[in-house]
């Protein structure tokens, strides 16, 4: 009755029937025997291996008692024990096939898969028909990747029992991992045909139709799955994977947070949430889900460089670095670590141990398209121009076969300004990484935003006014904000209402403190998502929206999500963002004339005169102070010599401009070349570069770099700049001609290389400072040098005009701007298109719009 119980599956009245047959007959050991079975389907092996133990008393030759007692010590970790206990069933009976199958499996536990397969040999031979058996030698031979052997061995435990359902569904596995997915497919469906309660082969089944295409069929399966087991993790991850490439990215998030509710083992739901918090800017959550990770697996490597990506995007180099260097640590031969060790170096300033982690990645992977235009990059940055042609037609291949195959180019946007490639190519390059931030924009799922009406906000006796807000990174101590701090405040607040959207915490400086404190509205929206930040943005009423970072710094799915009806770039980023959802580049007549407007992808405003802006009349008035506190020796300078300067970043330098250098020096008796050490790992490359041109390392002198004050005002210790082609000085230029310095500088066609040459127009003295060759640049430098009554004449003049000339009229700069915000949105309200136009210093468009 209690056997009869016990195949019908009620396993607690089998109990019932077995105890009281030990009770009527104490000595009978099969009772004994078969009870212990029913305990252990319970899951009470204490009380299982007791009753296995009192049989062996009755009966101590009983092998399926010693064979099931090794099963329950095996369950209990007691390998020794489960051993003895097989080894004594297989004395009694040698031919016990069943022992041979249980020793095997212990065997198989421990990894010792020869002995194992030895075991389930004997196991087969001894009973041709155990399927059991066959089945497990199977995953013997599946786990020492002899496959075809692994599928006859699970052929072979079909043929002994047709509808044995962990058959077909190891079988479905192998063709599964051999991409056979029809006939993946087909043995799945087998072996739910045979147990329509597999749980795992609804689960795989479900990867199988997805990677087959057949997605609708896919979320079937793993929905059969959840309905079986509610909280199967592996089910709701893959549901999660499939919304997730839908980009239905708060569905996916759903599953991905119920499958890390279930369980705390499973690594692919955390990462792949990861994934989402990171795009939606929110890093804290990215970095404690890959923390969990970690802690699952400390030795997971993808999970410590995914973490130090966070990191490093975070601001927390020296944490991701440590990163890293752990993942190096636990896989050497993993390129993507050393890579992305080498980005952090970068960006802390180690370029020597960045370049040697790049050669370290291209080592290892020499296909590495990321690597490859990142060496370039650093190297550039270090003057290192061994094999720079070479390199520089590897990357722009790189790059037009990337954008050919719809890829995102491996050389960003800010770098493509400073190469010497083609500006359609730069534009491509911008394209591509615009499509990108939609994508990323997509992903939150919002709804449109509906804009503010097209209305006049002062026509017909209306007194509102112009929503004009500004979005950066960068209000703190950056280059940005020392040239822009007066700028928030000083728009015409009868007209203009601006809100300042800060994407970066407050780092405690006085330029965080000063536009916190002039901006008529300032939001710190650092701990905010995209989404929640757009959102915000559309419910201030928006009306003009503009991208300060451009592609540095950024967070352009903001702009791709179109919170305002106008969206503008200006000043972050000196080049075109190639997006559909910027509408106008803020930019002037010279540094983006019409001829190149095929270069951009937006609408041109042409300011007047310039349109760098700068803050040096509101906060470095102390400059035009005739006496300098500084001498040519407190920085190593010879008194007597004519010093030639350059303060730009090393990675703006090419061999052809150094060339020129280096002839100009040679030819001005007595002269200098004054450059930073920016960086300091350059120096010594410079010099070697100017003896092999024929110039002493002694005529090469370098600084270091200094706070903004002392470096604007120890300027004008030099005699004449000279500026870099490739790329201009910005905020550089505006330093030195403010200081007094005279420049020489050579426009060429991207927006990059022809700011310095704006500067210079908006002093009223362009002509005496822009060149249109490289030999009228080395020749006009000879000449100032040689002819110190022109060159002290040109000084002069830069020095009395400061106070009156546009460059510097801040106040007058941001007029214009406004009257630019308001002919936007002229244009806007009259229903047409964003169109170019040039700002006219009248107000014919403002502050009336119409």
């Amino acid at each position: 009755m209690a056997n009869a119980w016990k195949e019908k599956g009620d396993i607690d009245l089998a109990i019932r029937f077995y105890l009281t047959a030990i009770q009527l007959r104490p000595n009978f050991c099969d009772a004994w025997s078969n009870l212990a079975s029913a305990y252990t389907r319970k899951g009470r092996l204490n009380e299982a291996a007791q009753c296995c133990k009192q049989a062996l008393l009755l009966n101590p030759r009983l092998v399926d008692a010693h064979s099931n007692l090794g099963n329950l010590m095996k369950a209990q970790g007691l390998v020794q024990e489960a051993y003895a206990c097989y080894l004594e069933a297989i004395r009694i009976d040698p031919h016990f096939a069943i022992a041979w199958s249980n020793l095997a499996g212990l065997f198989m536990e421990v990894g010792d898969l020869n002995k194992a397969m030895q075991y389930y040999k004997e196991a087969v031979k001894l009973k041709p028909s155990f399927a059991d058996a066959h089945l497990n030698q199977g995953n013997v031979y599946k786990a020492m990747g002899m496959l075809q052997e692994a599928v006859a061995c699970y052929q072979r435990a079909l043929q002994a029992r047709p509808d044995y359902a962990m058959a077909y569904g190891n079988l479905a596995t192998i063709y599964y991992e051999q991409r056979q997915l029809d006939m993946a497919i087909h043995c799945y469906n087998q072996a739910i045909l045979c147990d329509s309660r597999f749980v795992e082969a609804y689960n795989n089944m479900g990867n199988a139709l997805k990677d087959a295409g057949r997605v609708e069929e896919a979320i079937n399966c793993f929905q059969s799955c959840l309905v079986l087991q509610a909280n199967h993790p592996q089910a709701l991850t893959n549901l999660g994977n499939i919304y997730m490439e839908w980009n239905m990215i708060s569905t996916a998030a759903s599953f991905y947070k119920a499958a890390i509710a279930v369980t705390s083992g499973l690594s692919s739901p955390l990462n792949n949430l990861a994934v989402i918090y990171k795009q939606q800017g929110s890093y804290a959550d990215a970095i404690a889900c890959y923390t969990e990770v970690l802690r699952i697996d400390p030795t997971a490597a993808d999970a410590l460089v995914n973490r130090g990506n966070t990191f490093k995007e975070f601001g927390r180099v020296a944490e991701a670095i440590q990163d890293y260097i752990q993942a190096v640590t636990i896989r050497p031969n993993m390129a993507e670590a050393h890579a992305n060790l080498a980005s952090a170096y970068k960006d802390s300033g180690h370029q020597e141990a960045a370049i040697a982690s790049y050669k370290q990645a291209l080592c290892l992977r020499p296909d590495f398209p990321e690597v490859t235009c990142n060496l370039l990059h650093t190297l550039q940055s270090v003057c290192d121009w061994e094999n720079r042609d070479t390199m520089f037609r590897e990357v722009e291949e790189i790059i037009r076969r990337q954008i050919k195959m719809s890829l995102l180019p491996s050389v960003q946007p800010f770098h493509a300004i400073a190469y010497p490639i083609d500006p359609l190519l730069a534009l491509e390059i911008s394209r591509k990484y615009a499509v990108q931030c939609s994508l990323i924009a997509s992903r939150f799922g919002l709804p449109p935003f509906v804009h503010p009406p097209p209305l006049p906000v002062k026509a017909e006796g209306k007194h509102g006014r112009l929503r004009v807000g500004y979005v950066s990174s960068d209000f703190g101590n950056h280059p940005l904000s020392h040239l822009m701090g007066s700028v928030f405040g000083m728009h015409d607040r009868d007209n203009v209402e601006v809100f300042c959207y800060a994407l970066s915490q407050n780092d405690g400086t006085e330029w965080r403190q000063r536009i916190q404190a002039e901006a008529e509205h300032f939001i710190d929206v650092s701990a905010m998502t995209s989404d929640v930040i757009a959102k915000m943005i559309n419910e201030d009423k928006i009306q003009v929206l503009i991208n300060l970072n451009g592609y540095k710094g950024a967070r352009n799915e903001i702009f791709a999500m179109q919170p305002a009806p106008i969206q503008v770039s200006y000043m972050g980023f000196p080049g075109t963002t190639g997006a559909s959802y910027i509408d106008y580049l803020v930019t002037d007549e010279f540094v983006s004339p019409t001829r190149y407007a095929h270069i951009y992808s937006e609408k041109l405003v042409h300011l007047p005169h310039c349109y760098f802006v700068n803050d040096y009349k509101q906060k470095n008035c102390d400059v035009l102070s005739p006496v300098c506190p500084h001498k040519r020796s407190d920085y190593g300078l010879p008194k007597d010599k004519f010093i030639f300067a350059c303060f730009n970043q090393l990675y703006k330098m090419d061999p052809e401009i150094f060339d020129t250098w280096c002839n100009i020096v040679k030819r001005v008796p007595n002269s200098v070349l004054w450059l930073l050490r920016f960086p300091a790992t350059g120096e010594m490359r410079v010099k070697a570069h100017a003896a092999a041109r024929g110039v002493s390392p002694d005529q090469i002198i370098f600084t270091d770099v200094a706070m903004k004050h002392e470096h604007i005002r120890r300027s004008e210790l030099a005699d004449l700049f000279l500026d870099t082609p490739l790329c201009n000085a910005h905020t550089t230029g505006t330093d030195i001609l403010w200081a007094g310095l005279p420049m020489i500088t050579l426009p060429l066609e991207k927006m990059a290389t022809r700011v310095a040459g704006s500067l210079c127009l908006a002093t009223g003295l362009g002509d005496e400072m822009i060149v249109s060759s490289t030999k009228e640049y080395e020749d006009r430098a000879v000449e100032l040098a040689t002819n110190p009554a022109k060159l002290q004449a040109l000084t002069n003049k830069l020095k009395e005009i400061r106070l009156t000339c546009p460059l510097f009229d801040t106040a007058r700069w941001v007029r214009n701007l406004d009257r630019a915000y308001f002919k936007m949105w002229n244009i806007y309200c009259s229903g047409r298109h964003p169109e170019p136009f040039k700002v006219k210093e009248d107000d014919s468009e403002f502050p009336y719009d119409r």
